[in-house]
């Protein structure tokens, strides 16, 4: 009796120590958890501020309000532009967005999709092997943004021609006009080191781009081929005297389709179709994720533009992190809730009488 009394009191201090153990390990982990959220809602949601910095007088309100409202504090920047006259509607961090420049991630792939059809390496319905057993279109290819397709169709093009056509596109130079701190990214001029003209073909490697010029190569997608330099007219006479000026114009009507309806897809079904609202209007997209090593840290794109017969609207999302949820899905998704916010306050169909009433102004006064 008394060997068995030793016994169930030496397993009770057992328990006691082992049941001692978890829960104090318990409570370390709860108090870690709500010092990591307490840090993080600290750092990244309750006091950064993209709009804070910003000159937004003569930007357009109704633009700009749903643009910082969807952004919130995110770190990150919102480039909005009319594609039918290149205006930079509303900047949005316009710190982060006047940068040096980051890698473009996926978004390079429509103009290697552009290079890939002008120069008949591929067509819309050219199957192209990515995996063991696995293969792609051009469509699928854009909607899930695979990495093996573009890489190929690079690797067929070769360096050259993927340089030149980045540079016919805009890339590598300043694409506004007149617009005091525009830099103009970089394109390499050899192929990069790791992963040559094919990481360059998928990912954008070693090339340096800005939201203006990914949002004057969108718009030139979605208006049929003007590239029209971005004005931000900063003054209300600026405005009231604002005119387009084109800076190139581009025969690639004939290869639009085929992008378009891969960017279509892209929202419908893909990578960008948190940005899909199956009730408001239609848009086209591209999304780009990848960890950039010249800036430190995550980036997440989204490029796209609404709607695809008559456009009204491009819209540049970049976001610059740490972690996972800084992505080109995540960057849609914020697209998204603005491209809802401007359906639900009539926006196209003010932008549609607005052009309507331009163009008969214009016809009565030809005929006094």
């Amino acid at each position: 009796m008394k060997r068995n009394a030793v016994i169930a009191g030496a397993l009770a201090v057992l328990c006691f120590l082992i049941c001692g153990t978890i829960a104090s390990a318990a409570a370390r982990r709860t108090y870690r958890s709500r010092v990591h959220h307490t840090r993080y809602h600290h750092r990244y949601i309750s006091y950064f501020n993209p709009a804070k910095f910003d000159a937004v007088d003569y930007d357009d309100p109704e633009v700009r309000e749903l643009a910082v409202a969807a952004l919130g504090h995110e770190r990150g920047s919102v480039v909005a532009v009319d594609p039918s006259d290149g205006r930079i509607l509303t900047i949005v961090d316009q710190k982060m967005a006047f940068d040096d420049g980051f890698e473009p991630c996926s978004t390079i792939k429509p103009v290697i999709a552009l290079a890939g059809l002008q120069e008949g390496v591929i067509t819309r319905n050219t199957m192209i092997k990515v995996g063991r057993r696995r293969y792609m279109d051009l469509t699928e290819a854009l909607a899930h943004s695979n990495n093996k397709y573009f890489e190929e169709v690079g690797r067929q093009l070769g360096f050259d021609t993927v340089h030149r056509y980045a540079t016919t596109v805009g890339l590598g130079e300043r694409v506004g006009y007149d617009i005091a701190g525009e830099q103009p990214g970089a394109l390499p001029s050899r192929p990069p080191a790791y992963g040559g003209v094919a990481r360059m073909s998928s990912f954008g490697e070693g090339i340096r781009i800005t939201p203006f010029q990914l949002a004057e190569l969108v718009s030139a997608l979605a208006n049929g081929g003007t590239f029209y330099y971005l004005q931000y007219p900063r003054t209300a006479e600026e405005i009231q005297n604002f005119q387009p000026r084109v800076r190139k114009q581009l025969d690639i009507g004939n290869y639009l389709p085929d992008i378009r309806a891969g960017m279509a897809a892209a929202v419908m079904y893909g990578t960008a179709r948190r940005s899909y609202d199956p009730d408001g209007e239609q848009s086209l997209g591209k999304t780009g994720t990848c960890n950039d090593e010249n800036v430190g840290g995550r980036l997440g794109w989204f490029v796209s533009y609404a709607n695809e017969t008559h456009p009204k609207i491009v819209l540049v999302v970049l976001l610059h992190g740490g972690g996972r949820i800084t992505s080109g899905p995540h960057a849609s998704e914020i697209a998204g809730r603005i491209y809802r916010g401007l359906y639900q306050r009539n926006y196209f169909v003010k932008k549609d009488t607005n052009a309507a009433g331009e163009i008969a102004g214009a016809g009565s006064g030809a005929s006094r």
